[in-house]
């Protein structure tokens, strides 16, 4: 009875808290608000969400996402050091594919979305049987030590988490 009403309380809870980021302004009305809307949007789009993955290790999240900052950290003073002091002509762009284990299309997902927000890599596209993902990389010297680490600091931890 109360998964029908509220079928995913965590997006209710996102929903809800991201109305009251939103207005910058506590107040009952807005909680109230909020909460309207953080039940009546899951209710409504219930039928286009597909199952909720499935997550093993929920506390992993955290490290993963510190690694990710990290990571974004790092690449952006990286990416600024090679617009601010580096020639176009000494850039080495490359484009380097890497073969996935993950299985899981949120993982996946999640995968891709890591590359793109890190300065400096872009996922390109993924392979039509999801075995594959294209990366262009900015400048790297090495393109398969880009690929041990994609796998290493990502997939490894997207795979304990997801799989």
């Amino acid at each position: 009875m109360l998964k029908r009403v509220i079928p995913n309380p965590l997006l209710t809870l996102v929903l809800t808290g991201v109305w009251l980021l939103l207005l910058n302004e506590f107040s009952v009305g807005a909680l109230v608000l909020g909460l309207i809307l953080g039940l009546l949007i899951p209710y409504f789009t219930r039928r286009f969400w597909p199952d909720a993955p499935r997550v093993y290790k929920p506390f992993r999240i955290a490290g993963y996402c510190l690694v990710v900052l990290w990571d974004i950290v790092i690449a952006n003073v990286q990416v600024a050091y090679l617009i601010l002091f580096k020639k176009n002509e000494e850039l080495r762009p490359v484009f380097v594919s890497i073969p996935l284990e993950l299985k899981s299309p949120e993982a996946i997902a999640v995968l891709a979305g890591t590359i793109t927000m890190t300065p400096g890599t872009v996922s390109s596209d993924l392979s039509a049987d999801n075995r594959s993902l294209l990366v262009h990389c900015l400048d790297t010297g090495d393109p398969e030590a880009t690929v041990r680490d994609i796998k290493q600091r990502y997939e490894a931890r997207l795979r304990e988490i997801f799989e």
